[in-house]
């Protein structure tokens, strides 16, 4: 894998992500998404530190659900924009359905395993309740957490992984089966380097833009008035989310666009190889 290989795919991808009627199409499912992060984080504004850990990372999981979903129409709308083919939104998305709702499943497992790791965080944060020795407690027993919430990190990650590397093998193959997917991770494997390279090129330009929307969001935040209510807080989130999701849409698309590319190039080097 090259430069001169990774280019005109990357292009091709980006050029892609800024057709008008797609991005009318993605920017109610990416609000959605944003209105769904506003809430967990309204309330969390005045819960106690392990639900506030919980509410952190809960919307991330449910939020793969929808766009492992929207993932499956984005690739599939994209691969009718290379090969130039009658495209209908309608009947995409009729002839996607059972396989956008058979995705969303995949989603269920790690959702499955944060909770497990929520209920045992809670487990040291009682610890540190026993009265008189829980504050030691705390102390001896405090690479519990810091293990627990790196294991939450972890899994977000995955879970992006997953989006990446699934979502096009899904869509093109038009089979959710065990097979599909062991076979995926044996192409994975096979060009674990490429795999990871072509991931990070397609992530960064979405990591990139919400760390800058997140800096302004945070900034004008901090300016603004001080927000007492949950509600309040909750209003003011959603005002401020509405333009971040519009400005990330293109970059979400580019994502899923970038994926479909980084799938096909990837299954041409296997057979190269063979």
């Amino acid at each position: 894998m090259n430069l001169k290989e990774i280019e005109p795919i990357f292009h091709r991808a980006f050029t892609q992500s800024f057709s008008r009627k797609k991005l009318f199409f993605v920017f109610p499912i990416i609000a959605l998404c944003g209105l769904l992060i506003v809430f967990c984080r309204a309330l969390a504004a005045n819960a106690g530190d392990w639900l506030r850990m919980s509410l952190a990372f809960l919307p991330v999981f449910l939020c793969s659900s929808v766009l492992l979903a929207i993932g499956i129409l984005l690739v599939r709308i994209y691969y009718h924009e290379v090969k130039q083919l009658s495209l209908s939104y309608r009947k995409i998305i009729k002839e996607s359905w059972n396989l956008m709702v058979g995705i969303t499943y995949l989603s269920v497992p790690m959702i499955m395993i944060y909770i497990l790791l929520w209920i045992v965080l809670g487990l040291f944060y009682l610890l540190q309740a026993v009265p008189a020795i829980g504050h030691w407690l705390g102390v001896v027993f405090s690479f519990g957490p810091f293990l627990l919430v790196l294991g939450s990190i972890f899994l977000s990650l995955l879970n992006i992984f997953t989006l990446f590397f699934v979502t096009p093998a899904v869509a093109l193959k038009s089979t959710t089966r065990l097979e599909m997917v062991q076979e995926l991770l044996k192409q994975i494997k096979d060009n674990l380097f490429s795999s990871i390279a072509l991931f990070f090129i397609g992530f960064f330009p979405v990591l990139l833009a919400t760390f800058f929307l997140s800096l302004a969001a945070f900034l004008s935040d901090s300016n603004s008035l001080e927000a007492t209510h949950s509600f309040s807080i909750a209003l003011q989130w959603f005002f401020i989310m509405l333009p971040f999701s519009a400005l990330l849409t293109p970059f979400i698309i580019f994502f899923f666009n970038f994926s479909a590319e980084s799938f096909v190039f990837l299954q041409r080097k296997a057979k190269n190889l063979s």
